[in-house]
């Protein structure tokens, strides 16, 4: 079929289930995938702390953001060092929410998962915004056009996820192995810089020679929960390990380590350069630091805007980590009853589409409601993640007070300074957030809780009363079958043909407007003599539905405890889409209606119409 041709040309022909190997992914192809997150945010990371410390108005304030940046990258250390941990002990993925549930209890697990969930969004609307605002630095021609390209990026990553992992992995290596090559030619280009003087570069203090008035510990407190930004991404591939290659938790562990290598470099390098260039952000927001400092290390030339490009690239791309991490966690949560059943399932591709689509639709969603803006949606950022830090590090700190396996201690010092210091890094980005807009994952967080529980104990529910015996026997019923009638024709005599092969019990009914109507209905009725009773029903307010639901419930109450009611609807279908809107809707709406009631079964048979 065309539409058939059509998918395949646009998401590529449907994969077998025991292709799913072909599908997981080596350490190259991984770490595009799942670390272009973490990776992207040494883009706006550095210039989330210069912001911060730009509110004392005093430039000396800019110092401290080298000591700032060596915090979060003690900060990232602790994390990788834990993750691994995490890896290493549930290798079946799921990450920080398997940790969690199995240690601190399913509900604490269910807000680890809504935490990540949450995260996972923001990171594309970050992501996409930061990555638009690498354009428009380059080409400010761009900038009334930020949330249409915004939106554009959004779905272009849904396109290629839906496309399936291996071939979303090969299309963003280049683009990400591109940016990490940038960023490490412009760190050596910056570093020669330094030590030569050449480019008007600086002497760069750790320890800055003063504090300048103004500069409290709040503001401290503050540059360092935005620079916190940087270490979003780094849970990902704990989340996918079983989508690694064999050995997944080897390839996943190596995978995590080389992203925490290159983030510390890359992060710390900018830092260094942005203070050795004298850089400080932009008041209005059109151009990013790192655009700056390319600019002073480079020029305007080549080199520049092929950093710009691999920016833009490397940023929207970012978006990718929650594109894989969003609909793996969701699934994993689907599967323990914690998230709608549907996002457990896999598509053609063997990709998550239900995730992958619903993720696209919500990022695009907050990058119109905030207009686009990294300023405006980085105060929603990284509280979820941290969240989950500090829950995933706590579980495994009572997993090894419980087990004391052998090295336990060592352990239990890892996890117990990881969960401390990401527990601090929340409590002060929930206050030093608050008013910019952390306030809202704040209040969204515990309504999302109390909703995937309700889906939880709805689940529980339906399990509870479809539960059966099996020792039991099968119950046999006889049926009593209605056949809703609006004349005689080949439809109703198709019909009428299969219900007398189900049960003896077969009644027609006839909704009569007029009495002229309801006399010529029985007469020809009783000419034709199907063998098979009529029952007509005078309408004196020209309604379908009720009449029946009445006759029903009438039978209802005389049918016996081994006998079940079944409306059959004759229903003919025409062979092009449009003219079925020509034709009443009847059977949709008594099939609506009929799927309220209880113990009624309904059933179509449908006559398939030829085209002449």
């Amino acid at each position: 079929m065309a539409a058939d041709s059509l998918k395949r040309m646009i998401f590529g022909r449907p994969l077998k289930s025991n292709e799913l190997e072909q599908e997981k992914m080596p350490v190259w192809k991984a770490l595009p995938i799942l670390s272009s997150d973490a990776l992207s945010s040494v883009a706006y990371g550095t210039e989330q702390i210069l912001i911060a410390l730009a509110a004392v108005g005093a430039a000396a304030a800019y110092g401290f953001s080298l000591p700032i940046a060596i915090a979060i990258i003690l900060l990232i250390t602790i994390l990788v060092i834990s993750y691994r941990q995490v890896i290493e002990t549930y290798p079946q993925g799921g990450g920080a929410y398997m940790v969690s549930k199995e240690n601190l209890g399913m509900s604490f697990g269910r807000l680890t998962g809504v935490s990540l969930l949450i995260d996972y969004t923001l990171t594309v609307a970050v992501s996409i915004s930061a990555g638009v605002q690498a354009i428009t630095s380059a080409f400010p021609a761009a900038i009334p056009y930020i949330v249409p390209i915004a939106v554009f990026l959004v779905w272009f990553m849904v396109w290629i996820n839906l496309r399936g992992t291996s071939e979303s992995g090969t299309v963003f290596a280049f683009p990400t192995y591109f940016f990490i090559l940038c960023l490490l030619m412009l760190i050596g280009k910056g570093i020669f810089d330094l030590f030569t003087g050449a480019s008007h570069a600086s002497a760069v203090h750790v320890i800055p020679s003063s504090v300048p008035t103004g500069l409290t510990l709040f503001v401290l407190l503050k540059a360092f929960s935005s620079g916190c930004s940087a270490v979003t991404g780094i849970e990902a591939i704990s989340d996918a390990v079983p989508h690694f290659k064999s050995p997944s938790k080897d390839n996943a562990k190596r995978t995590l380590v080389c992203l925490g290598i290159l983030l510390a470099i890359i992060f710390g390098g900018v830092t260094v350069l942005t203070m050795a260039y004298g850089i400080t952000p932009d008041p209005k927001g059109h151009t990013s630091v790192l655009s700056m400092v390319t600019e002073s290390a480079y020029g305007r030339g080549i080199i520049y805007y092929a950093t710009q490009i691999a920016t833009m690239m490397i940023l929207t791309l970012a978006a990718n980590t929650s594109f894989n991490g969003f609909p793996i966690l969701a699934s994993i949560m689907a599967q323990d009853k914690n998230f709608p059943r549907m996002f457990a399932n896999r598509g053609d591709r063997l990709s998550f589409h239900f995730g992958i689509v619903t993720l696209g639709i919500l990022a695009s969603i907050l990058l119109i409601a905030f207009r686009g803006k990294t300023d405006a949606l980085i105060p929603l950022y990284a509280i979820g993640v941290f969240l989950s830090f500090t829950l995933a590090q706590s579980g495994l700190v009572r997993k090894w007070l419980k087990e004391k396996q052998k090295g336990w201690q060592g352990r239990l010092i890892i996890n117990g300074i990881g969960a401390l210091v990401s527990f601090a890094v929340l409590v002060i980005f929930c206050i030093t957030k608050f008013v910019q807009g952390a306030w809202i994952v704040i209040v969204l967080t515990p309504i999302l809780l109390w909703l995937i529980t309700k889906i939880y104990d709805h689940y529980e529910d339906v399990a509870d009363q479809l539960r059966i015996n099996i020792e039991e026997p099968l119950p046999h019923k006889e049926s009593i079958i209605i056949i809703p009638i609006a004349g005689i024709h080949r439809v109703v005599a198709s019909t009428i043909s299969y219900a007398k092969t189900l049960s003896p019990n077969v009644i027609a009914f006839y909704i009569s407007f007029t009495e002229e109507d309801e006399d010529k209905m029985e007469k020809k009725w009783e000419q034709w003599n199907p063998g098979v009773r009529l029952v007509v029903f005078h309408s004196r307010y020209r309604t379908i539905v009720k009449p029946l639901v009445e006759f029903i419930e009438r039978i209802d109450t005389h049918v016996k405890e081994k006998q079940t009611i079944m409306v059959l609807l004759p229903q003919f279908v025409p062979r092009k889409w449009w003219q079925r809107l020509l034709h009443n809707q009847s059977a949709y709406r008594i099939r609506s209606r009929l799927l309220k009631e209880k113990d009624v079964v309904v059933a179509t048979v449908p006559y398939h119409l030829c085209e002449k």
